[in-house]
């Protein structure tokens, strides 16, 4: 039987490898230019196991087992980047998975079933009814991949967003009666 794969939260010493993951997702969604992420802003930003009440979301790593060849006996395969919500409806706390990656040359091993259920095992120990997360319509390898799993395409909601200091300022503004919408 193969050895299992290694998952272990991140600690501050993995931000240069959850940069790297970050950047190579983007490349993959081509949308490099869009990372604004640095070494200190993920610093500042993420949840560590040395202080879990600083930060707002949490890394989950995956390893290659320790078996594997000696060049990648300490390779990152891949990460799960989440941070804990809530549902009104269900009065109840979730998982967002802000992204999920896997990097190519490792997939097709169980990987990213791995981290989803890793993070599913995180969403039942907090008392959480719901783990959720976005998918690009183009990408069907991941919606099908997500399909086999048993996730259901919510199609009848559509994302919205407000991004960057200037139109938050300006939403920030309107509230208070500053400002008029156009």
């Amino acid at each position: 039987m193969a050895e299992a794969p290694i998952v272990r939260q991140a600690t501050e010493e993995d931000v240069p490898t959850i940069l790297a993951l970050i950047q190579e997702l983007a490349a993959y969604e081509k949308a490099s230019d869009s990372v604004l992420a640095t070494h200190e802003s993920l610093l500042q930003t993420l949840s560590f196991p040395s202080n879990p009440s600083r930060g707002y979301a949490k890394t989950l790593l995956i390893f290659l087992p320790s078996s594997s060849s000696t060049s990648l006996a300490t390779a990152c395969a891949g990460m799960a980047l989440y941070f804990h919500n809530y549902s009104t409806w269900r009065a109840a706390p979730g998982i967002y998975l802000e992204d999920l990656f896997v990097r190519p040359e490792f997939r097709g091993r169980g990987y990213g079933k791995r981290l989803l259920g890793e993070l599913a095992r995180e969403t039942v120990k907090v008392g959480g009814k719901r783990l959720e997360w976005s998918v690009l319509k183009w990408n069907e390898p991941s919606l099908k991949f997500y399909e086999r799993l048993g996730a259901v395409r919510m199609e009848e909601w559509v994302g919205m967003r407000v991004e960057g200091d200037e139109e938050l300022n300006r939403v920030a503004e309107m509230a208070e009666g500053r400002k008029r919408r156009n």
